[in-house]
């Protein structure tokens, strides 16, 4: 039975484990770095240590520092959160040679689904749709070339080793090609330490669609429903919903999407929480992209429709316990809505805002979450994610989710810094977001008709 938990994160995600250990009646572990000592997850868990100096990779990205916090502090397991060693296979292992349950997949589905050539083909044979590319990685740029004219432009050259948008390049002719491959495996080069890139069919204009999956140790897996992310900015997501407003009229779809994202989850041997990732074309043609092996930034709009939740169902499933419910049991009787408030200041160009928060005032009432670790006087450092809280609203309709998510941010006021509030408040108020026919082209488009003094 897990008594303590290790958190190997920080701000609101390490802040929403720690509210879980609670609930469980099970302890917590905070590690922080030096730029986190003031940070609510560390005043708020039960024990805390600091692992490090403020960058990330002398504290949060030290896996021997981490492992070595859990041996004095005595914990069972350790939960990652998302982003730092969340989806580093080697880190799992190091965990269970420890004899500490890593709170998260088995290291063999990290490490295959984190490669994007290997989840492709391993769920292409399961029956699962994928999009038209390459058979594995590829590095001759001029056979790179063929395979590019035989699928057909444009095509998108991707980083198998990527994430949150880097080492990825669109092509449009063989004269982009060879330029926009070498900055792709550059770039992931850098980033992941691994150039290696594969090319697959760039789908123009589809909708980000994605299936959270619970996976336990005794078989059973369920998918919580679909989130639509199609909101992005470079490939960073900036608002999701659930359901998806296309698939709210496609309920033909959701049944055929949802039995892909279960039928990818078992052909990966998967357990925990994941997230099965789609696109959607104009014509309703899905295919996968990859699967995320840990819990996702928005998760709680699941939580909120469904009324599960996904950080419990992680622990209890790492604790070796069955699923409570079964595909049937699980509803989705309510529309949520989810922005991430980022410092940063949309009206020049999504600059990075640290810096000391003066006044912090969050939304409530009916409807209406915070997940954040910001608060007055917190100093947001300007080493990590320039993301400092999450607003997520629900209700009946997606109607009045979306009135509401507008009535909140209205009230949300941060001073001190720039943030994305005043972007948030653009979207809501805009027609094509209304209405619900965002894409993936949506943020160019919404950026490029939108004066920038509206984000002041």
């Amino acid at each position: 039975m897990i008594q303590k938990i290790l958190i190997a994160n920080r701000g609101e995600i390490a802040l929403r484990i720690v509210r879980a250990c609670r609930e469980l009646g099970i302890k917590s572990l905070a590690v922080y770095s030096e730029a986190d000592v003031q940070s609510l997850h560390v005043q708020l868990a039960d024990e805390a240590i600091c692992i490090g100096g403020p960058k990330s990779a002398d504290s949060y990205l030290r896996a021997d520092r981490i492992i070595a916090a859990a041996e004095i502090a005595d914990v069972d397991a350790i939960h990652p959160g998302f982003g730092f060693l969340s989806e580093n296979a080697e880190f799992a292992e190091q965990c269970e040679s420890c004899n500490i349950k890593f709170i998260g997949p088995p290291a063999a589905a990290i490490r295959n689904m984190g490669d994007k050539a290997v989840a492709k083909e391993t769920v292409k044979k399961a029956g699962v749709p994928v999009v038209p590319g390459s058979d594995g990685t590829v590095s001759n740029e001029e056979d790179a070339v063929k395979i590019a004219r035989e699928i057909g432009y444009p095509v998108i050259i991707k980083a198998v080793a990527g994430g949150g948008g880097r080492g990825m390049r669109v092509a449009h002719n063989d004269i982009s090609f060879a330029k926009e491959m070498r900055v792709a495996s550059n770039e992931a080069e850098k980033a992941f330490g691994n150039g290696e890139v594969y090319i697959e069919k760039f789908v123009e204009n589809p909708r980000h669609i994605e299936f959270q999956v619970l996976a336990d140790s005794h078989g059973n897996v369920v998918h919580l429903g679909e989130r639509d992310c199609s909101i992005q900015r470079r490939h960073q997501k900036l608002i999701e919903e659930a359901p998806s407003p296309f698939l709210i009229a496609n309920p033909g779809l959701r049944k055929a999407m949802g039995d892909a994202a279960i039928n990818a989850t078992k052909a990966a041997d998967y357990e925990n929480a994941g997230t099965v990732e789609f696109l959607v074309d104009a014509k309703g043609d899905f295919y996968f992209i990859e699967m995320n092996t840990r819990i996702q930034v928005e998760h709680p709009v699941t939580e909120e429709v469904t009324g599960i939740d996904l950080i419990k169902q992680q622990i209890l499933i790492a604790n070796g316990e069955k699923l409570a419910f079964r595909q049937e049991d699980i509803t989705f009787e309510r529309h949520a809505i989810e922005c991430r408030i980022n410092a940063e200041d949309p009206a020049r160009n999504f600059t990075p805002s640290p810096g000391t928060i003066g006044l912090y005032y969050s939304p409530g009432g009916h409807g209406v979450r915070v997940d954040s670790h910001a608060y007055s006087g917190y100093q947001i450092p300007p080493y990590y994610d320039s993301m400092i809280g999450k607003l997520i609203c629900y209700g009946k309709t997606r109607e009045i989710a979306v009135q509401r998510t507008y009535r909140a941010l209205s009230e949300y006021l941060i001073r001190g810094i720039k943030t994305t509030i005043p972007l948030h408040k653009a979207i809501m108020q805009d027609p094509v977001f209304k209405e619900g026919k965002a894409t993936t082209a949506y943020m160019e488009d919404f950026l490029n008709r939108t004066p920038n003094d509206m984000f002041d």
